[in-house]
């Protein structure tokens, strides 16, 4: 592994962006303010109560602290940050590369259940170009994790390409699989209104573990035994593995640069993600 530069400059958001929304594991509501930053500060949560800062925590792998049904970062004191893999999408898949993340509580708003609003957010003010060159990180070998009948695999490319299939015992999902380079175009028109899904047979245990709290057909795809239970139906063909791999988007950008490889996952998820990144960064010579 190794970071180089290539033409193109780091970016941030061209003004301050405010969201507001609820957290869907919490159940709370929460607002989130997206600051430009100036180059090289990556990505930057600043977690404040009441108007105090209490934690400034960057989105990075090593900052991982919970991978239960979303990717939550912290500090060494157990401040928390969770549900951060959508905004992060949206921010890696847009290519911003540098911002502070001010939120007021300890989940990232679900909003629609997607990147979109997030997409929409950063659309609407702009990103603006910084002088300073952009960082990559240049995978040199393959890097594969197994686990069990689940693996996921970075090999070296020249750009950062995504190959992810999914395999659900459910006649609504079944076996779905897609391949993209990722660019702002495509992370707009393929991935960045697919939405996180759940099976209603799993409702009452989630909620008994203080789990999907805030979740409700507004946010997420609801999986019957044998359809889909939201009135409108599915937002693409095969939405189901295009949200997963909205996901590893996110999780991958913890890597705190954009990444030059192929990431191929299968049956993955937050934990395989998490795992074959750290996996990158613990060998010197990929």
């Amino acid at each position: 592994m190794s970071k180089r530069f290539i033409g193109a400059r780091q970016t941030t958001v061209a003004r301050e962006i405010e969201v507001s929304g609820t957290g869907v594991h919490s159940g709370a509501p929460v607002s989130v303010v997206i600051h430009p930053a100036p180059a090289d500060t990556g990505i930057c949560f600043i977690v404040s109560k009441r108007g105090r800062i209490i934690s400034q925590i960057e989105a990075d792998v090593r900052a991982v602290r919970n991978l239960t049904l979303c990717t939550a970062i912290g500090d060494d004191r157990g401040v928390t940050v969770g549900t951060v893999e959508h905004l992060l999408s949206a921010l890696r898949g847009l290519c911003v590369d540098n911002c502070f993340i001010e939120i007021d509580n300890k989940e990232v708003p679900i909003m629609d259940g997607s990147a979109a609003a997030f997409v929409d957010a950063i659309d609407e003010v702009g990103v603006r170009e910084l002088a300073t060159p952009r960082k990559f990180i240049k995978v040199l070998k393959p890097i594969r994790v197994q686990e069990g009948d689940c693996w996921g695999e970075l090999t070296p490319h020249s750009s950062f390409h995504l190959d992810v299939e999914i395999n659900f015992d459910s006649p609504v999902i079944g076996r779905q699989r897609m391949a993209l380079d990722l660019s702002p175009g495509a992370f707009r028109q393929e991935l960045c209104r697919a939405r996180t899904f759940g099976f209603m047979r799993d409702v009452e245990m989630l909620w008994k573990s203080g789990l999907a709290l805030g979740a409700s057909l507004e946010n997420t795809v609801a999986i019957g035994e044998d359809r889909v239970m939201n009135p409108e139906g599915l937002r693409y063909p095969q939405e189901f593995v295009r949200h997963k791999m909205l996901d590893a988007v996110g999780d991958l950008a913890l890597a705190g640069a954009p990444l030059l490889a192929s990431y191929r996952s299968v049956r993955g998820g937050h934990r395989l993600n998490a795992t074959v990144l750290k996996s990158l960064f613990a060998d010197a010579d990929a």
